[in-house]
């Protein structure tokens, strides 16, 4: 493995027989591909964050980071939610009607 790959501090899985991959409905079954697909399951099995990306669109690893950080607080406070572009030490908000389209 390489240098950066030993510094995860999470788990990670590989998915060999593609049933993973089945069960999340990313694999393009004519090629024995999958699309490139990002899911991050809270620790109840429940999906948080799901993102697809085509094969043109490059990936960020800073937003996906800033995403598990805003899961992982709104989980420690579900009383509050992270608005867009939300960092950790920043202000939230307390969810509410009045909130839609205006965020």
């Amino acid at each position: 493995t390489s240098d950066a790959i030993g510094k995860i501090k999470f788990a990670m899985v590989g998915d060999p027989t593609g049933t993973i991959t089945r069960n999340f409905d990313v694999m393009r079954e004519g090629q024995g591909l999958a699309d490139r697909g990002t899911f991050v399951v809270d620790p109840d099995g429940v999906i948080q964050i799901m993102e697809i990306t085509s094969e043109g669109v490059g990936r960020n690893a800073e937003e996906l980071l800033r995403k598990v950080k805003a899961a992982q607080y709104v989980r420690a406070h579900p009383d509050e939610v992270c608005p867009a572009k939300w960092e950790e030490g920043e202000e939230t908000l307390a969810p509410s009607l009045q909130l839609v389209g205006k965020i």
